[in-house]
């Protein structure tokens, strides 16, 4: 028997589970408000029973100023008004349950809101007291302090510090915010911190929560002297084998952050879980969060942002597998959510040129046709991988990035805060489309609408999808059944062929083959096409076509 704990290979549902994330402010509006709300994604989960998917990840509905959409926290233990109430999320737990429905809430730990009852005892505290010692206060530089304590600068552009005012109306210390000015950073050396998660984290299982979301799971602990960091502040860099970690980023203490989160969560029934949105390379150390005592799961950012050929995705296909298999844990794959350039439009800019943040008026805008056609070829492929596959609302409709919407409707604050020259991620946050002849699509009961919805969402909404052949819905729909009926989750990827023009791959009983390059590729002989992501030329493979095959 091998007893070694990290050769142990996981099982669980999550280890192979297709998971939805909502975004609820743009999913379904009950109240006809122009904001989405829990009541609405109640009245919705029919929906996700019907598209096959096993859970729901629902991005943050907690109290807030909205500062960056949510994920500035004013209380941990409440509903924002925007979305209902605790009752309501009480009720979405269990209707979701009653479908067969896992929920899986988000976390912020990093930092909390400005407005969070902790912060604001913070500013009317004097320096190092033990209030202020709940967050990342410091004195600046400068005869009079008037320069921040380092160079950091925060990811959504700026300056990571801001100089606080004293009560006498005095400039006092300086705070950290690695994101907006509303958030600042949580000081995780703190053991009141500890508890104080722990307590949010029982709260929410207690409700009948299945696990968390973590977000910037890798970003809790700072390296203890603060030093300067002369690279481009991105939540992904500096990470590579042969580079030096940043002090802000992936720092050995939050692994001991989550072996005593993954005690909590063991000690509920019903496998609850943990999920980390750790921007982490390689794969080897984002492995590590993942190893038995931690988390079980990583999402694979390596993976979602792997250029469209062969031999990119081959290369990150493995890399992945290896990586996860070295822990026993399962990989997990994605190719968009709430932060990024939908993979329909991300899919139609030229191959190498880079991930945009954000796409607007005046930039170079992706093929719309091509976008979508890779991305239906992405999506066949990712959904045969072994593993467990994480979609984002609208994806199973085709939607693409809003391109086009107007500067003045933005309210992502990268786009104030880096000078406006990042757009940021207002355009993958659209409403989504429902009914095509509604009002706001079917968003909600009126026209209103946070974001501005495109004329041309009409044509991707629900009802002009379902029950038509040939459908991104119901490409959707028949591969995540077939998933489910071929164990593809829980199955071992073979390949059979991995060149410059084409990846083969056996999973289980199924063979599946994209085609990247310019050539139409020939069937194997006597194949039983079971999916494609785009019509065959009679026995030929087209260009940017993903076929499973038994």
């Amino acid at each position: 028997m091998n007893t070694d704990p990290t050769q142990q290979t996981a099982t669980g549902w999550w280890t192979e589970a297709a998971i939805y994330q909502i975004y609820p402010r743009s999913f379904a509006d009950s109240n006809g408000d122009g904001i989405g709300d829990l009541p609405g994604i109640t009245a919705r989960l029919d929906h996700l029973v019907e598209l096959g998917v096993d859970a729901v990840w629902l991005s943050p509905f907690y109290p807030s100023p909205q500062a960056d959409a949510g994920y500035d926290v004013a209380d941990y233990r409440d509903v924002d008004p925007l979305f209902g109430t605790l009752a309501d999320a009480d009720k979405l737990i269990a209707e979701a349950r009653s479908r067969g429905l896992r929920v899986i809430v988000d976390l912020v730990p990093n930092h909390t809101s400005s407005a969070h009852r902790w912060f604001q005892e913070a500013l009317a505290a004097a320096p190092g007291s033990a209030q202020r010692s709940r967050y990342i206060f410091r004195d600046g530089l400068g005869p009079a302090g008037e320069q921040p304590p380092n160079d950091w600068q925060s990811v959504f552009g700026g300056p990571a510090w801001t100089r606080t005012v004293d009560p006498d109306g005095q400039p006092g210390q300086w705070y950290l915010h690695l994101f907006d000015t509303g958030q600042p950073d949580l000081n995780w050396d703190n053991p009141e911190v500890h508890e104080e998660f722990l307590g949010v984290l029982r709260f929410w299982l207690d409700r009948g929560v299945d696990g968390f979301r973590v977000d910037v799971a890798h970003g809790l602990i700072k390296q203890a002297n603060l030093p300067d960091w002369q690279e481009p502040q991105e939540i992904l860099s500096g990470n590579e084998i042969d580079k030096p970690r940043p002090p802000m980023w992936d720092q050995e203490g939050v692994h001991e952050v989550y072996r005593q989160w993954r005690q909590v969560l063991d000690s509920y029934p019903g496998e609850r879980v943990l999920v980390a949105e750790a921007w982490v390379e390689p794969a080897e150390r984002l492995a590590r969060y993942v190893r038995p005592d931690e988390m079980h799961q990583a999402f694979n950012f390596e993976y979602l942002l792997a250029a469209w050929t062969a031999p990119a995705q081959y290369a990150v296909i493995t890399r992945s597998l290896e990586a996860t298999d070295s822990v026993g844990a399962p990989t997990t794959w994605v190719l968009s959510n709430h932060d990024v350039v939908r993979h329909a439009s991300r899919l139609g800019l030229a191959i190498g040129g880079g991930r945009p943040n954000g796409i607007g008026i005046g930039d170079p805008q992706p093929d719309a046709a091509l976008g979508l056609r890779r991305a239906r070829a992405a999506t066949l492929l990712m959904l045969a991988l072994p593993g467990s596959a994480y979609l984002f609302q609208g994806e199973e409709l085709g939607l693409p990035e809003h391109t086009t919407m107007p500067d003045e409707a933005r309210q992502d604050p990268t786009w104030a805060r880096s000078g406006h020259t990042q757009r940021g991620r207002d355009g993958c946050r659209v409403p989504i489309p429902w009914e095509a002849d509604a009002p706001s699509y079917g968003f909600g009961p009126t026209d209103a609408s946070w974001l501005p919805q495109p004329p041309s969402w009409a044509e991707y909404a629900l009802d002009r999808q379902r029950d038509v052949p040939g459908s991104t819905y119901e490409l959707y729909s028949a591969a995540l059944r077939l998933r489910r009926a071929h164990g593809l989750g829980r199955g071992t990827l073979e390949w059979l062929s991995s060149g410059d023009e084409t990846l083969v791959f056996r999973n289980g009983d199924l063979t599946v083959l994209t085609n990247f390059g310019d050539a139409p590729v020939p069937l194997p002989p006597n194949a039983e096409v079971l999916a494609t992501s785009a019509p065959l030329n009679d026995d030929t493979i087209p260009t940017d076509v993903t076929v499973w095959l038994r």
